[in-house]
């Protein structure tokens, strides 16, 4: 394993495996935003305002 490293650099390496989970992580939230079983509260109008009384 020792020898991988003196292929890579690791903080060349360490930046790209964040870059590419940081990518991944923003590719799933959007594909399930886009759904209509996640996403649909992106169209929806709010809920009323609940009338508290003293």
């Amino acid at each position: 394993m020792w020898r991988l490293w003196l292929i890579f650099d690791p903080r060349r390496t360490l930046v790209a495996v964040l870059a590419f989970a940081f990518f991944m992580v923003m590719v799933n939230h959007f594909v399930q935003l886009s759904t209509p079983r996640y996403g649909s509260w992106l169209n929806s109008t709010p809920p009323p305002a609940m009338d508290v009384k003293p």
